[in-house]
Formats: C-alpha cells, structure tokens, sequence
C-alpha cells in the first residue's frame, strides 16, 4: 500500500503545510514532462530511424544495417556502445551513467522472411519474396532507444542517479538472441528491465505466453537409382515421413496447451534418386518450461522410432529453448498508472481509413484502430498466444512489459498488413507512445529505491528456488547459418 497519499491528507485536514512530499511529488511530474517533451523533440528522427530498419528488412542474425541504425543514433547521443555481446555481430549495448540502480530497455530489429510490403493498405510487395517487419521490430528497438534517449538527458542534467542500458538484441524471431547474451552475463548487474512489444491494443503486459523448444532432426540414408535398383537405397524422406506420422498422431494424447509445429527443409532434390538426407524443424510449446521438456523428449522418441522402421540413421540437433514470462505485476501497476495518466493515441481521418481498409483486406471488422488504454487485466495460469525470448531474462532480472497500438485492431500479426503499417503514421504513433510510456514508468523506477525493491521481491518470490540457465547448444551461436 502506497502511505503517502493518506500523510497528505492528515497534514491537509491539519491544516499544515505538507512537507517535502509535494515537492517531491511535483518533481517526479516535472521530470515525466521532460521525458515527454524529449519524445516529441526525438520524433522526426526516431521515424527516420524506423524507417531505415523497416526498409533493411534484415532477418535473423543478418540485420548488420539495423543494428548499426541504432548504434549510430546512440552513439550521436553520447551512449557509449559495447558489440559483438554473446559472440553475435549485430548484438550491443548502449549505456549511459554509472552506479545504481541499472535499468535496461530490451530493443529488437529483425524482419521475417517472405512478408516484404508497401505501405499501401493492400497486399502488394516491396520486393517479391523478400522479408518485412511482420512484427513491428523497426519500432521495437527504436521507441526503446528513444525512451532510453530520454532517461540519458536526465541522467545528465543530474535528475536521475544511476545507469540506463539499451539492449539491441538480435534474432528473437528464429534463434532467441537474448539467450547467449544471458549466457555473456549481460544482464547480471541490471535492476529492472523495460520491454514492450508492437500490438493491435494498447494494454500493460501482463500474460505469461508460452515456453518453448526448437530442434532440428535430421536423417541419413544411403541414395540409389529409384527405378534401378531401390533396394540398395535407403529413403531418408521415409525417415521423415514417419516421423511426421508419430507427431501427428501424437497429438491426440498431449494436454490442450501444448503446440506442435514443424517445418519440413530437406525432402530429396529430385524424383528419380532414392534420398539420402532429409531435414525438418520441429518446435514444441506449453505453458510453461516444466510442461515442454516432456513433450520434447517424447518427439525425440518418436524421432528414434521413425529411423528405425526406414533403417535410417538420425540426428537431433537443438536450436534452443526459452522459457514463459514471469510477469512482475507491482512494476505492472505503475506502468498501467502512466498509460492512464498519457492518455490514448489519437488518430487522423486519414489513419482510421488507412485502418479500415487493412481491416476489410484481411477480412475483419471495418472499426479502424481503436484508442483506448486497456484496464489492467489478471495474469491468466494458461496464457494463449506466442513465445519471446523476454521470458528467459524474466528469469534473470524482473521485466515490466507494454503492448501498444501499431497496427489496426483484428491485423493478423507476422503478416503484410503490420509491415504496411510499420511503414507509416500509425505505426510511428505507437512507437512514440510507447517510448514516453516506458521511459515514464522508468522516471518512477529511479527515483523511488522501495519501488524497486518491492519490484525485486515479487521477482523473487516468483522464481523461487528455480536454477534457471539458458538452453542453448555448447559453442557459439548459429550466426550465419
């Protein structure tokens, strides 16, 4: 329970003067102005920022362009840049400050293969075949660098006391960055860390999502002549094919939120020649870490059997593994009170029209965007939705996530209606909502040392006794491959 509010209220009906609490409090507001202003001053170059990412449309562990993007802007800022962070070229920090308390602010840049898009408010892409921002990281890492901007100035002036950190992390849409840069141990003096993640709503983050594990299974065979003498050949397609026939059937005895998705690679490259390779990535979900690794180590078994009925020989190779979310809700409350302080974004005719036709071309309600702050919901036990990498530094350090509005309400996601959006005004609106709401909690965080450790507390007590480490394969990342 927050003490203050009923202290200024005894003095109040005292009569008295209230002492040193209103000018505290009258402080935090004038800094939370200049954070605003600080956005709205970063405006026409975090869009230029945006949009150079959003135009690289680099896929995992290849966006060297949007990397340097950003680290060019922090640099220009005064944050001093450490690279290469976890053995991976386009992973960084910018840091500005020094001493306690440390709060980081992840930001993500990658695009996903296939979904190149104009920003036209129809299917029509830039680059036929290319990749494109389906999940709005062009504005992910720069509202994130923008809100750190902002904290950076008052750190300077002498505002704040303490450190703030931006995390470029790479591929979190294929090979999890986040997790070798745990590994590096670069988040084991941080604080709390700010996430936040484009979306059709505007809400506090507060569901857990999913935990997961992707592997590769491969299978070897011996190639023959098809037609002329088959029974030298071993099919490793058949290996594969039986493999998929195990999941498949599998999927009747598993619980209702576990997910099984799979992604055949290598099958043969022609009719006529018995295949000797076969390739296929498989990917497993549940609730949580503890319901996953026995759903992984049943496929396994299933990948073992398969090889054996073909008399092939297999492979299991992991990718890696990441974890729920731990949803910290005391931080969460505070960033709910700054969404509802800001207010909604508004939107143009035009925007709602842009909105509207997205909507009719993907086959939804014609409502256009919807600006609202969402209420602060419960924590469901079983969450719907996706997997991120942020779950697995939940488990290093507490996170306080945000949801804001970059696309229209109903816009499937992963797909060219977001890219079309990212591209353009509505999309840059999230991004600076997001980045003034982030940097807005993170003036709280600063200045309030029993927030934070409430915060660190509730992290604590979530985790428990839990050894967490990070599931990835001994050696480097799979960078460039």
């Amino acid at each position: 329970m927050n003490y203050r509010l009923p202290l200024i209220f005894c003095w109040v009906l005292l009569g008295l003067p209230v002492p040193h609490l209103a000018p505290a409090l009258a402080a935090q507001g004038n800094l939370k102005e200049a954070v605003s202003k600080s956005i709205e001053q970063q405006y026409e170059d975090l869009t230029a920022v945006s949009d150079k990412i959003w135009s690289y449309e680099e896929v995992a562990f290849q966006e060297s362009q949007s990397a340097e993007a950003l680290k060019e802007y922090a640099r220009a800022q005064g944050f001093t840049i450490k690279e290469n962070i976890g053995g991976m070229p386009t992973a960084f920090t910018a840091e500005y400050g020094s001493g306690k308390p440390v709060i980081g602010i992840l930001g993500e840049f990658d695009a996903l293969p296939g979904l190149s898009q104009a920003t036209v408010p129809h299917k029509q892409p830039l680059n036929e075949g290319g990749a494109g921002h389906g999940c709005g990281h062009n504005l992910f890492g720069t509202a994130s660098l923008g809100a750190a901007t902002a904290i950076k100035e008052l750190i300077e002036s002498g505002e704040l006391k303490g450190t703030i950190r931006f995390y470029g992390t790479p591929a979190e849409e294929k090979y999890f960055g986040k997790l070798w840069m745990i590994r590096a141990g670069a988040f084991e003096d941080v604080d709390v860390v700010m996430d936040w993640h484009p979306s059709d709503e505007t809400k506090t983050g507060v569901q857990t999502g999913l935990a997961l594990i992707d592997f590769i299974v491969e299978f070897h065979g011996q190639a023959a002549h098809a037609a002329g003498d088959p029974w030298n050949g071993r099919d490793a397609s058949d290996g594969l094919e039986l493999y998929t026939t195990g999941i498949n059937y599998y999927r009747e005895h598993v619980k209702p939120s576990v997910r099984i998705h799979y992604d055949i690679e290598v099958a043969g490259e022609v009719v006529n020649v018995v295949p000797d390779y076969a390739r296929i990535w498989t990917r497993v979900r549940d609730a949580n870490f503890e319901g996953v690794r026995p759903v992984y180590e049943q496929i396994k078994r299933i990948a073992e059997g398969a090889a054996l009925m073909a008399n092939v020989e297999y492979e299991v190779k992991l990718v890696s593994g990441i974890h729920e979310v731990l949803v910290n809700r005391t931080g969460a409350e505070v960033l709910q009170k700054n969404l509802e302080e800001m207010g909604p974004i508004e939107y143009t005719a035009e925007e709602q029209e842009f909105a509207k036709a997205i909507q009719d071309a993907v086959k939804k309600p014609q409502i256009g965007v919807v600006s609202k702050i969402e209420p602060l919901e419960p924590t469901q036990e079983v969450a719907s939705g996706g997997s991120t990498d942020v779950g697995d530094v939940s488990y290093v350090v507490p996170v306080i996530r945000l949801r804001a509005t970059t696309a229209p309400n109903g816009t499937p996601w992963h797909s060219w209606a977001v890219v079309a959006c990212g591209g353009m005004s509505i999309g840059h609106k999230g991004m600076a909502f997001a980045a003034e709401a982030l940097a807005r909690t993170m003036v709280d965080i600063y200045q309030d040392e029993q927030l934070r450790e409430r915060i660190k507390a509730e992290f604590k007590e979530d985790r428990g006794d839990y050894k967490y480490s990070p599931m990835v394969p001994e050696g480097p990342p799979p960078v460039g491959k």
